[in-house]
C-alpha cells in the first residue's frame, strides 16, 4: 500500500474540491451571533454531520432552518455558483420540491466570514426540508422511478443555467476519473484494488474516447439517496431536492450516475434492478440519448469506486469525519463486487427495455 503523497493531479482536485485538509470547526456562538444580526434568527442550533462543511439545524419558535458555513478552503465563487443553481430553480420551476436560500435581513444570500488566515468562509441559511432520507426507505419500484424522473426534471431546468464559476474542477466529476488511478495504490486490500483496476479499464476503454462528445451542462452533482427526501404516504414521493454542493459543468449522463451508483447492489440476487427503476423514470423527464446509455453502468460503477477510494484516503487523514465518511461508504466494495456480476452489454439492454416504461 502506497503511503506517499498523491500525485499533482490528485492533490489539486482534492485541494478544489475543499477535501484536501481539516479544519477547526466554527463555534456555535459566533454562529448564533451571526444569525441574530444578520438573520435576526434565535433558537436551538444543533451541529450536524457533514463531509467537509459546518451544518446546523437550527430550531425557532416558528419554523425550522439549515445553516451552512461553508469551509475555510472552499472558493468564494463556488459557494455563489451553489446559491445561483438554487436561485434559478426557484425561478425557473418554482414547482419543483428544491431546498430555498433565505436572504439576510439585509437582502443578501449569505454572510461573509473572515478567517484568521486571511481567508473567507460563507455562511447561508436555508428552509428546513421535511421528510425521510431516500436512504432510510425502501422504495419500490414506481416510488424509485419518482426519484429519477424528479432528477430529470432538475436537469431540464438547469440545461440554460450559466454562471462564471460553473467550470469547477472537483474530485468527483467523472471527467477527471482516469486520472486518479493512483488511489488504488492506497487501498490496503488486494481484492479492493483488483475490483478497482478493473473498473478502471472499463472506464477508460468504454467512456474516455467519448468525454469530448458528451453532452454537458451543469448538473445537481450528487443526487444521492441522502440528498433526496422523500414521504412514501404521498403520491409525488419526493418532498425535497437538497445540497447543491457538488453543482458544476459536466457530462450530463454523469449525473445519474451518480444516483445508480448508490443504487447498486443493494438487492444482492437482482444488483441492478433500483438503478433500472430509477433510470426509467428520469427518462420519463430528460431522455438520455442513444450513443450515452451504454455509458450509464460503467460511469455508475466508476463513481461508486471513487467513493470507496476517496472515502478510505480521507478517512485516514481526516479523522474527526472519520465515523461519518465510513459510514456513507460501508458496503462500497461489496456492491461494486455484486454489480459487476452482472455483464454491462446485459445492463443496457435491461436499461433500453424499460427506457419506455412510463406510470
Amino acid at each position: 500500500m502506497n503511503t506517499s503523497p498523491p500525485a499533482r493531479i490528485a492533490q489539486q482536485l482534492f485541494a478544489e474540491s475543499g477535501l484536501a485538509a481539516s479544519h477547526e470547526p466554527i463555534e456555535t456562538n459566533v454562529v448564533d451571533a451571526l444569525l441574530a444580526r444578520h438573520y435576526r434568527l434565535s433558537g436551538h442550533l444543533e451541529r450536524l454531520a457533514t463531509e467537509k462543511d459546518d451544518t446546523f439545524r437550527l430550531r425557532t419558535v416558528t419554523a425550522d432552518h439549515l445553516v451552512k458555513v461553508s469551509p475555510p478552503d472552499e472558493a468564494v465563487a463556488v459557494v455563489a455558483l451553489q446559491t445561483a443553481v438554487m436561485r434559478h430553480l426557484e425561478a425557473e420551476a418554482p414547482h419543483l420540491p428544491v431546498q430555498r436560500v433565505e436572504k439576510t435581513s439585509e437582502g443578501s444570500d449569505n454572510v461573509p466570514i473572515e478567517t484568521k488566515g486571511g481567508g473567507v468562509r460563507v455562511l447561508r441559511v436555508f428552509d428546513f426540508v421535511e421528510g425521510a432520507v431516500l436512504a432510510r426507505t425502501n422504495p419500490d419500484h414506481e416510488q424509485l422511478a419518482k426519484a429519477g424522473q424528479m432528477l430529470g426534471r432538475v436537469d431540464l431546468a438547469l440545461r440554460s443555467f450559466r454562471h462564471p464559476a460553473d467550470e469547477r474542477r472537483l474530485v468527483w466529476d467523472l471527467r477527471y476519473f482516469d486520472q486518479l488511478r493512483e488511489l488504488v495504490e492506497y487501498m490496503p486490500g488486494a481484492a479492493h484494488r483488483r475490483l478497482a483496476n478493473e473498473v478502471f479499464r472499463l472506464f477508460h476503454e468504454a467512456v474516455v474516447p467519448t468525454l469530448g462528445d458528451l453532452e454537458t451542462q451543469v448538473i445537481h452533482g450528487d443526487y444521492s439517496p441522502y440528498n433526496v427526501l422523500v414521504d412514501p404516504r404521498t403520491d409525488n414521493f419526493v418532498t425535497g431536492v437538497i445540497d447543491f454542493g457538488d453543482s458544476m459543468r459536466s457530462a450530463l449522463i454523469f449525473d445519474p450516475a451518480v444516483s445508480v451508483a448508490n443504487l447498486l447492489g443493494r438487492t444482492p440476487g437482482d444488483p441492478w434492478r433500483e438503478a433500472c427503476s430509477f433510470v426509467a423514470g428520469y427518462e420519463r423527464a430528460r431522455p438520455i440519448k442513444d450513443t450515452e446509455l451504454p455509458l450509464l453502468p460503467v460511469a455508475a460503477l466508476a463513481r461508486l469506486t471513487l467513493r470507496a477510494l476517496v472515502t478510505h484516503w480521507r478517512a485516514e487523514r481526516v479523522p474527526e469525519r472519520r465515523d461519518y465518511l465510513l459510514e456513507h461508504a460501508r458496503d462500497d466494495w461489496a456492491h461494486v463486487e455484486r454489480a459487476m456480476t452482472v455483464a454491462t452489454e446485459e445492463v443496457v439492454a435491461r436499461l433500453l427495455s424499460t427506457r419506455h416504461d412510463t406510470p
